[in-house]
């Protein structure tokens, strides 16, 4: 089924296979395992369960093992197991390499089947994963293995008669928290450079986008990672991630999520065994455009900006489920008339439908909850006064289909320019002057990414150090690579994901002195 981007249902039979669901229940320790909550209701034979949701009909996929407190302590112990006493941490660098290695050819294997799960679980294009999501997935295996075996501290020169070096060692057992946007990608964003430094970990997945994690943790097994390095419990925020946030046993916390519950992971972290936590929050990026860009060029990096996240490259594009989306786009005002007009024209075209669907350009919200709270703000948007130029409504009656939308004549303390909506939401403002442009792209509590669009290199280097931002993206948007570093500042969190930054997380400096010879140090 397609539906067009204007509102009206266009129906046409699409041919897919829907994979089977073959993992549904906990990974820990190397098995798969019911939850042992259940286990306590009277007259219970399994685990306590949740239904996962295909967003394209609002209906049940599958139930899965619901983890608490108790599966996080079985996952825990684990892994605590695996890092105190296993292999994993003791094999040569190399040898963590080879193995995976082997996991990202395993992953290629079944780019096919793991794409569809994540189109089913989350709402992503089938296209976009088996060109995109999958493949990158395995690289940063790759990535990271290749750098396994080239982790090395320093020699020191001392100014006194001794002798230092440092020591990099893994950081222990990691607690991966990662959200529902792009499921395969910060599954292996998270989990590969913790594999390569020596770490074992627990990975929760969102309780939205559960099963291909959970295949992950099938693959892992294959690969011939030992048991209890990677264990993943499926489970809600408020029990099983609150459990790894505070638990005794786990020595670095690493979360991608919203700044709301960021602040709470890092308060559980502090108040229990001062755990190291790393915050990849939300954001609310500006896309600058200056007078002297290709309009139509800026239209479609505009566009790419807020609804990549479901579609594939330009002209198909993402939901606006991304911490990076570009939702705040300011174009100078000698070109603003001209570029209304045309971005007006290609969100009307969008074709929003089935993510199984070849042209299909966005699929659905993944959720009721994330349904609603976009078609909220839009009501917010007409509420404060903005026009709204494209959009603005739900597309059909069954799934969680949202039209492109797009207003003007917004001002700076409009919620929908403020606040991170996550949906397919575009706030399109006029500047005049540079200076104007740089004040009102930092005005924002958020600082994760943001957008240039000009041929004046003078004009984008300024610009681009004037922005209290993590990632810059001149003349492209979303350009994200296994060795670029990506993390933000302010509110949208510290520490970095991608780059040999994000390996450097999972590992902690250990300095060695010896004296050069018999000394009064001895």
């Amino acid at each position: 089924m397609a539906l067009e981007g204007s509102g009206s249902v266009e129906k046409h039979s699409v041919i897919y296979d829907i994979p089977e669901i073959k993992f549904t229940k906990l990974f820990i320790n190397g098995s798969f395992v019911d939850a042992v909550s259940g286990f306590l209701f009277p007259f219970s034979s399994l685990g306590k369960t949740f239904e996962t949701i295909d967003p394209r009909t609002g209906e049940v996929i599958v139930s899965v093992a619901e983890g608490d407190k108790e599966d996080i302590d079985l996952a825990v112990k684990a892994a605590r197991n695996a890092f105190d006493h296993g292999k994993w941490p003791r094999m040569s660098g190399f040898e963590r390499g080879q193995i995976m290695m082997k996991f990202a050819e395993l992953v290629d294997k079944h780019t096919d089947e793991l794409a569809a799960l994540d189109a089913i679980d989350a709402g992503k294009l089938l296209s976009l994963g088996k060109m995109l999501d999958i493949p990158q997935s395995a690289n940063t295996l790759r990535y990271y293995a290749g750098a396994a075996d080239k982790i090395h501290g320093e020699t020191l020169k001392m100014s006194r008669e001794l002798f230092g070096y440092t020591l990099l060692e893994p950081v222990g057992v990691v607690g991966h928290i990662i959200p529902w946007n792009f499921p395969s990608i910060l599954f292996f964003t998270k989990v590969s450079p913790a594999l390569a430094a020596g770490c074992t970990m627990i990975v929760k997945p969102a309780e939205q986008t559960p099963l291909s994690a959970l295949y992950y943790a099938h693959l892992a097994k294959l690969a011939g990672i030992p048991d209890g390095v990677l264990n993943v419990v499926n489970g809600f925020g408020e029990k099983a991630g609150a459990a790894m946030s505070s638990h005794m046993d786990i020595d670095k916390i690493s979360f991608t999520g919203s700044t709301e519950v960021g602040r709470v992971v890092m308060k559980a972290a502090a108040e229990s065994n001062l755990k190291v936590v790393s915050l990849e929050l939300g954001g609310k990026s500006p896309v600058i455009i200056f007078d002297d860009a290709d309009v139509d060029t800026a239209v479609d990096i505009a566009l790419l900006g807020i609804l990549f996240n479901k579609a594939s490259t330009v002209p198909r594009t993402l939901n606006g489920e991304a911490c990076v989306a570009g939702s705040r786009v300011y174009v100078q005002e000698g070109i603003y008339d001209q570029f209304v007009k045309k971005i007006a024209v290609k969100a009307n075209n969008w074709l929003v439908g089935d993510p199984f669907d070849p042209r299909v350009q966005q699929g659905p919200q993944v959720d009721k909850n994330q349904f609603e709270k976009v078609l909220s703000y839009i009501e917010y948007g007409k509420r404060d006064g903005a026009t709204l130029l494209t959009g603005g409504k739900a597309i059909g009656e069954k799934g969680y289909y949202i039209q492109p939308t797009i207003f003007t004549d917004v001002t700076e303390n409009m919620s929908i320019v403020k606040d991170e909506i996550f949906g397919p939401v575009l706030s399109l403002m006029k500047f005049k002057t540079i200076e104007e442009a740089i004040e009102k792209a930092n005005n924002t509590k958020y600082g994760l990414a943001a957008g240039i669009v000009t041929k004046d290199l003078n004009v984008a280097n300024r610009v681009s150090r004037s922005i209290r931002a993590g990632i810059i993206w001149i003349n492209c948007y979303l350009a994200i690579d296994s060795d670029v570093p990506f993390g933000g500042y302010k509110m949208s969190g510290f520490g970095k994901d991608n780059g040999l930054e994000a390996l450097h997380k999972y590992l902690n400096v250990k300095s060695v002195v010896t004296p050069l010879y018999n000394s009064p140090w001895l």
